[in-house]
């Protein structure tokens, strides 16, 4: 049973597991992934924006990327975000384990359906994110020595230019606890392709307006919590089967 990590920013490569290339053909285009070797060929890497960090945000071939995990039998994917924090009890360097989202994005390609083939093409989206892989990370938290927060709603916003403070105040009225660029439509695609598929974001910074010092983000070290979140994705993994997954309806 082979599972996967989709890393965002920061994220290009893990230490410690050494891959190997694999180019995936798909009906949506070509992805390129890492397959682990050895004791962890069951591993599979996705790096969103390419180890170069050459792929903008909106740029993102999302539908091949999902595609290609499908094709080669995954079924539990976790996917890694750095975020930027409009809720003050989820500071800069904590994790959150998103449990819901709202789409602010456009123009961007956020379905496998897009003709209707004898009434088949809504999936339900009552609960997003996986709960059985996001009750483990929150469970790995102490062994990790970080703060992972239970649920969180994620504002997806378009990119690659960062939100307006007034974006972040309608972001917060909604209930957003965070916001980002490439989480949607990722989340959308895993579940019409049947994935378990959950979400561990990052804070590295506040969003627009909530703090004075323009050069916040620019202030803090993620390195350490970036690899704390690494990890506890990669146990979580390693610790939960496919016989565990929730069913995706799709109507």
């Amino acid at each position: 049973m082979v599972a996967a990590v989709i890393g965002g920013t920061g994220v290009y490569s893990i230490s410690g597991i050494e891959t190997k290339k694999l180019v995936i053909e798909t009906e949506f285009g070509q992805a390129v992934l890492y397959q682990g070797e050895g004791d962890a060929s069951d591993f599979i890497f996705l790096t969103r924006h390419g180890v170069d960090h050459d792929v903008a945000p909106h740029k993102i071939n999302y539908r091949a990327n999902i595609m290609a995990l499908q094709q080669l039998g995954v079924k539990r994917v976790i996917g890694l975000f750095a975020v930027g924090t409009v809720n003050e009890t989820m500071p800069p360097l904590d994790l959150v384990a998103l449990d819901d989202f709202i789409d602010f994005t456009h123009s961007r390609e956020s379905t496998f359906f897009d003709v209707i083939d004898a009434g088949v093409g809504h999936v339900d989206m009552s609960a997003p994110f996986s709960k059985m892989l996001r009750d483990k990370m929150v469970s790995l938290a102490p062994k990790h020595d970080i703060k992972v927060h239970d649920g969180g709603v994620y504002a997806g916003f378009n990119g690659p230019r960062f939100e307006t403070p007034a974006e972040i105040r309608a972001a917060r009225l909604l209930g957003c606890d965070v916001v980002g660029m490439t989480c949607v439509p990722e989340v959308i695609l895993a579940a019409e392709a049947g994935l378990c598929y959950a979400g561990l974001a990052i804070s590295t910074n506040w969003g627009a307006g909530m703090v004075s010092e323009i050069e916040f983000a620019n202030t803090v070290d993620v390195t350490a919590a970036r690899e704390k979140m690494i990890g506890i994705a990669l146990e979580a993994l390693r610790l939960t089967k496919d016989k565990d997954c929730e069913k995706v309806e799709i109507l």
